[in-house]
């Protein structure tokens, strides 16, 4: 059986990464940025640890070339990636994974997973600062962890 695809997922960004971006990446596939990277140069060193990046545009980026919503599939599980949650279940999407609240969240809503990583900078209501590790195995089981930052 092979390992599983890994994913560093973050989000909210602010101009700021974290210190220890190279050792939170270490091992992983793919990096997902969920929007309000806000300067460019977080997403170039992001681009400079390996793993492929995909990005999406938030509500505080300016650059119009980073799409609002990306649709993805890996091992069989239908991904949407956007910045800010959308009101209603989207169809045909297995995991909807957003920012824009500044709060982690892990919720099953009308069949659809709904995950954030929380944020980098400015944490909301109490939570600490963070991004997430996604695993996706082979067979599509997911396994997701909020890493807390120091």
């Amino acid at each position: 059986m092979s390992s599983p695809l890994r994913i560093l997922v973050l989000a909210d960004t602010h101009d700021h990464s974290p210190g220890n971006i190279e050792a939170l990446a270490e091992g992983a596939d793919e990096i997902w940025h969920l929007g309000d990277v806000c300067s460019p140069a977080i997403l170039e060193t992001l681009e400079q640890i390996g793993p492929p990046v995909t990005v999406v545009r938030g509500n505080c980026d300016s650059n119009v070339e980073w799409p609002l919503i990306v649709d993805l599939k890996r091992n069989g599980v239908r991904f949407r990636l956007v910045h800010i949650p959308p009101d209603r279940t989207p169809e045909n999407i297995d995991v909807v994974l957003h920012g824009h609240t500044h709060v982690p969240r892990h919720e099953r809503r009308e069949g659809v997973l709904f995950l954030n990583p929380g944020c980098v900078t400015r944490p909301n209501r109490g939570a600490p600062a963070s991004v997430a590790s996604l695993e996706i195995a082979r067979d599509g089981k997911l396994s997701w962890r909020t890493i807390q930052l120091r």
